[in-house]
């Protein structure tokens, strides 16, 4: 496999795929990315759920493992987040285009968004990570901290696999805005707080490396601003 691999063609069935979860970590780190734009095409039960049964290897507070998944197939279910997250991205977009300015990287990134929200309804399948139990009852700043702890390892364990496996996916809350919707539509019991989606589907490009900022820029010792590891400016 080399890191600028198209999707898998023709049997895209757990068993051709499943070879793939040997990719090497690194590898796969290397070149996960949001991948937003993906095909209408099928996406077998078993690869999703070996997706999630991934995600629950992930540590957890207090190995509480206080985690549910719905995974959100139906045509209607999807609509009604698409209505929403259009919705939201109307005023997110909006905000992301007048700051972007002339920038081809966060311009491409906002088509991608879009392109997804428009078609949020074709996207195989969406799995809404969900968490059991509040966050309120403990001081807010440790709460939050520890409640949404729980979940996201779980995430970036659901999105590794998915990407071994070569299927698209990316973490979004947008479609999330009203949580009294979600939980109607999804039938959430009050305990029980959608955390993200994340839609899945094989991809319509391809994967790569991912650019980042350097690892000095943005790595500090001791305190905030010594930045000992940062490169030196180059010329004279």
């Amino acid at each position: 496999m080399t890191m600028n691999e198209r999707a898998p063609e023709g049997d895209r069935s757990f068993h051709a795929v499943r070879d793939r979860l040997s990719m090497p970590l690194e590898e796969a780190m290397l070149t996960q990315r949001a991948v937003r734009r993906v095909l209408p095409d099928d996406l077998d039960d078993e690869i999703v759920l070996r997706c999630i049964e991934l995600a629950l290897k992930a540590p957890t507070g207090s190995n509480g493992q206080n985690w549910e998944f719905v995974v959100v197939r139906d045509r209607g279910t999807k609509a009604a987040f698409a209505r929403q997250y259009r919705r939201a991205w109307r005023l997110y977009g909006g905000i992301g285009r007048r700051l972007a300015g002339g920038d081809p990287t966060m311009q491409k990134i906002l088509r991608a968004v879009a392109w997804q929200a428009d078609n949020f309804e074709d996207v195989p399948v969406v799995v809404v990570p969900c968490l059991v139990g509040a966050y309120r009852f403990v001081p807010v700043a440790l709460g939050q901290s520890s409640h949404y702890g729980s979940i996201y390892p779980s995430v970036q364990n659901l999105l590794l696999a998915a990407r071994s496996m070569g299927v698209g996916a990316s973490l979004i809350t947008l479609p999330l805005w009203n949580l009294h919707m979600a939980r109607r539509t999804l039938g959430l019991p009050v305990n029980v707080q959608p955390i993200c989606m994340i839609p899945m589907g094989w991809p319509q490009g391809r994967y790569g490396p991912t650019t980042r900022k350097d690892v000095g820029e943005v790595t500090h010792l001791d305190r905030f601003g010594n930045r000992p590891w940062r490169a030196a400016p180059s010329g004279g």
